[in-house]
């Protein structure tokens, strides 16, 4: 009975990871390859299905959506001035191509037709709530203007999510879906593995999480509450798909794992914060712990641009953790009482709009600014250090000793600083 079963699970796994239910999906969606009449040998072997393979170094990799003949290679959308094959009007499909390069290779992809441009749009959206960018706006805004403890506890199960996230992925070492058949409407972690999806782990974990932290907390509706998370990690789930990075089995993996995680952290994500604010070891812990994880996450496999993302986030998690613990002992952003909650949202004014937004745009160009000036510090002087050539930056970070440290001190320092320096700045300004 239990040898049937596991026959049956490992059969239905095989058939949520065949990459023909990926390109199906795009079809009727809209998301069409021009892909040429004869797969290349390469390709023909790749789409035979998942398995192990060593991550390419500094090579070209052919996402394989087809030559798009002579047409100008452009990132976004532009319009496809040929007529599609079922006789459709031309003004409906749009000639695209990915709007970033490859992070490891610096490949820019190749064209596809989309005939569809308001899911192309939402899916673009859906995955970018996945991506760095949003978190540098949405952790900040979360809490400069809404709820600095609920906004703390969300950076340290996003950390460490993404740390068990991204080492999962180089443990399993699955390849992306074979293309052809999927389209490659995203080429930026084309190189990296895929098993399971940190997007769909990411975009469970901060919705659903901050459902847990602030129902109870807040005032709202359960239903609401609930539906807004589940709207949330669906559309980042499905975008995955959409975008052809990931199999419909690697998007359900990374969703129920970070339920499995949030349910861990559930009952000691509350004694999690009080030590990091309170106890005088905490500094040193949060040090050892978030550098240990990195130094963990960087041995499991070659270089990518996914351990410095792993990195990144641990030390994000180390300076905020860090800046919490000098609010709490200077008596900084002290959290509002018990006898406050739940807490209820203020009339929506426009002074408070206006204050709201002068906070967010100032704290997060102060950010930027750090992060940019951090890291055109930190990368050339530690090439100086370690004798290693600071022309091409990307093959200079590929060495862990430039790489770790780097993300380590320039992301530290942004954590920290959004988490104390700026605050401080609008209290000074009067902006708090």
């Amino acid at each position: 009975m239990a040898n049937e079963f596991v026959k049956t699970f490992v059969r239905m796994c095989k058939h949520l990871q065949d990459p023909c239910h990926v390109a199906r999906f795009q079809k009727i969606c809209g998301v069409k390859g021009t892909f040429p009449d004869k797969a290349t040998k390469a390709e023909s072997v790749e789409a035979e299905g998942p398995g192990l393979r060593k991550r390419s170094q500094g090579q070209e990799v052919n996402v394989g959506n087809g030559s798009a003949g002579d047409a100008p290679r452009v990132n976004g959308l532009q319009s496809d001035g040929t007529a599609r094959p079922d006789g459709a009007s031309a003004a409906t499909t749009t000639r695209a191509k990915p709007l970033r390069r490859n992070s490891l290779t610096g490949d820019v992809g190749q064209e596809f037709l989309i005939h569809n441009k308001f899911l192309f749009y939402l899916f673009t959206f859906g995955t970018e709530l996945g991506n760095e960018m949003f978190f540098i706006a949405f952790f900040p805004f979360l809490f400069w203007n809404i709820d600095a403890l609920v906004s703390r506890r969300l950076i340290v199960v996003w950390a460490w999510n993404l740390f068990v996230g991204q080492s999962t992925k180089d443990m399993v070492r699955w390849s992306r879906p074979a293309s052809p058949p999927v389209v490659k409407v995203e080429v930026f972690y084309n190189s990296e593995y895929s098993m399971p999806s940190t997007h769909a782990m990411t975009g469970t974990a901060i919705p659903f999480c901050l459902f847990m932290l602030t129902y109870g907390r807040w005032q709202y509706p359960f239903l609401f509450g609930l539906s807004v998370a589940l709207s949330w990690s669906v559309l980042v789930c499905v975008s995955r798909v959409y975008m052809g990075m990931h199999s419909i089995l690697e998007v359900i993996t990374g969703f129920l794992y970070t339920l499995l995680i949030l349910a861990v952290f559930q009952p000691i994500l509350g004694h999690i914060d009080s030590f990091y604010m309170k106890d005088h070891f905490a500094p040193l812990v949060i040090m050892v712990s978030h550098v240990s994880l990195g130094l963990v996450a960087f041995s499991l496999d070659s270089w990518s641009t996914s351990r410095g993302d792993t990195a990144q986030a641990l030390a994000t998690g180390a300076g905020a953790a860090l800046a919490s613990h000098v609010n709490y002992q200077l008596g900084l952003l002290p959290d509002p009482p018990l006898s406050a909650l739940p807490l209820t949202l203020p009339p929506i004014t426009t002074s408070l709009v206006v204050l709201s937004l002068l906070r967010f745009f100032i704290g997060v160009a102060v950010l930027l600014a750090t992060r940019m000036v951090m890291k055109a510090v930190t990368i050339p002087f530690l090439c100086r250090l370690f004798g290693l050539p600071s022309d091409d930056l990307r093959e200079a970070r590929q060495h862990k000793k430039v790489e770790l440290p780097y993300r380590y001190i320039v992301y530290t320092v942004v954590g920290f600083s959004c988490v104390c320096v700026v605050p401080l700045l609008f209290r000074l300004f009067s902006l708090a």
